[in-house]
């Protein structure tokens, strides 16, 4: 999941101030007004006329840099020499690296692991393809794949400006579960084009994940490449976010003293995630799920222009509810928004079952907030980091991987999701469990083990593992 482009961040302005023309007081009062935080003011300089301070100062929107920039440059005998971004420093040069091993020191450290020595590694591989995962990198190397059609928050960008948000990925796997994860943007948005260029790279890799790719092309991808490959292949924004939000729910309704098989659903926003929620929910045991998008509820015998929009009124709504968001959501008990912003209103919410749960996932501005739920609902999650109950990607997919490369998984069944989803929901002990606690923290050390124990436990039962079990 990528950070919004409004995203928190700092950053140090250098400033040349005038002794005479300029005080500090009215600089920090410009700041203020342009919507800046002064955070920190160090001198880094001065002589008789003039001072030079760096001062750091905390901004919510990145447009506020420039804003503040141009009333500094504005101001009487003050000159902005440099701004630095934080955020920027951090990934200058790129935020990961590939370090070996081990150092190469002597000729016969060159032999062993090039050449001569090397030779007979590949034709070890070469005689039996398997040795493939305990001779090279592919025992613990996956590839994050994606076009940069739809990155989080900000859509079709392209793949050279997806390249930063692949790269954080590939950071979060090796930090929370020790998975190699090399970030890949391709340079076209061709499906077949797509398929044939991973299906090319594919014998590098021990899995691929998919990443921001848009509907309804994702689908098409995503189905292929499991067909064809005989590595595991895992869209993060389809199937990462269905894992995490049915561990959010089987918390949410323990709190609601609800059973979720019993649950009227309404979900808005059946795109790529909204679809990949429903299926996991339908597989979870839930029977009544309305989805509905721009035009309204989705109902079984209507014309839709996209396959995977007929085949989901085919199998949601069994009552045949039509209407727009307001009129479906009468009675429900839980609402599902992976939508837009503020799609959710307050007098909606009044219209749902007692101790409604709403998950108001749209990020980085949710469906509905939770000031706006406060004392409407009984639990509200969202998909940022600073609300409680945040539904994040990043306590699947880590754990998720680790569990599939450690068994040497084909692919990812429905079955490995549900797993996954129970055990992140079991982090959260029944002492811990409140309104404002019902996933646990991504920074959580022990969500990837138990991610990882479930999935394997999974996959074997699936008959998906393909290293031997061993048996205590």
């Amino acid at each position: 999941m990528a950070v919004p482009a409004t995203g928190s961040t700092n950053i140090v302005l250098r400033l040349e101030m005038d002794k005479e023309t300029s005080t500090f007081g009215r600089i920090a009062t410009a700041i203020g007004e342009a919507g800046g935080d002064i955070v920190a003011v160090d001198v880094s300089g001065t002589s008789k006329t003039s001072t030079i301070r760096d001062v750091t100062v905390n901004i919510t929107d990145t447009q506020r840099k420039e804003l503040i920039v141009s009333v500094l440059n504005k101001s009487p005998g003050v000159k902005v020499l440099q701004v630095s971004d934080q955020t920027f420093l951090m990934h200058l040069g790129g935020k990961i690296e590939v370090t070996p091993k081990m150092t190469i020191k002597t000729r016969d450290d060159l032999s062993r692991v090039y050449t001569p020595g090397v030779a007979n590694i590949c034709m070890a591989i070469h005689e039996s393809p398997k040795r493939a995962h305990s001779l090279t990198i592919k025992r613990n190397t996956i590839a994050v794949v994606s076009d940069g059609t739809a990155v989080l928050g900000l859509g079709n960008i392209g793949p050279l400006a997806a390249m930063p948000v692949m790269e954080g990925k590939a950071m979060l796997f090796k930090q929370l579960a020790g998975v190699d994860a090399f970030p890949i943007c391709l340079d076209t948005q061709d499906t077949e084009e797509i398929i044939a260029t991973i299906k090319r790279i594919a014998p590098t890799f021990g899995g691929i994940n998919l990443e921001d790719i848009s509907s309804p092309r994702c689908f098409e991808i995503e189905r292929r490449l499991i067909e064809e490959l005989d590595i595991p292949v895992f869209h993060d924004d389809q199937h990462g976010t269905a894992v995490v939000l049915l561990a959010g729910l089987i918390n949410a309704v323990k709190l609601a003293d609800k059973q979720l098989a019993d649950c009227k659903v309404v979900l808005c926003g059946v795109g790529a995630a909204g679809i990949a929620c429903t299926k996991i929910l339908l597989a979870a045991g839930v029977r009544n799920i309305i989805g509905v998008d721009r035009d309204g509820a989705l109902v079984a015998g209507n014309s839709y222009e996209h396959e995977a929009w007929s085949w989901y009124a085919e199998h949601t709504n069994p009552n045949r509810e039509q209407g727009k968001l307001s009129e479906v959501i009468a009675g429900a008990d839980i609402f599902i928004g992976v939508s837009g912003p503020g799609v959710l209103k307050a007098d909606d919410v009044r219209k749902m079952a007692k101790d409604a749960i709403v998950f108001a996932m749209a990020n980085p501005t949710p469906e509905i907030t939770p000031e706006e739920a406060e004392g409407l609902v009984r639990v509200i999650a969202t998909g940022r980091s600073d609300y409680p109950n945040q539904i994040n990607n990043v306590l699947c997919f880590p754990g998720l991987f680790r569990g599939v490369l450690d068994c040497r998984a084909s692919r990812v069944t429905e079955e490995m999701k549900l797993a996954a989803a129970h055990a992140i929901a079991a982090v959260v002990t029944e002492d811990e469990l409140n309104e404002y606690y019902i996933i646990p923290s991504i920074f959580n050390p022990n969500v990837a083990d138990r991610v990882k124990e479930a999935v394997i436990e999974a996959a074997y039962a699936s008959g998906v593992a393909r290293r031997r079990e061993r048996k205590l």
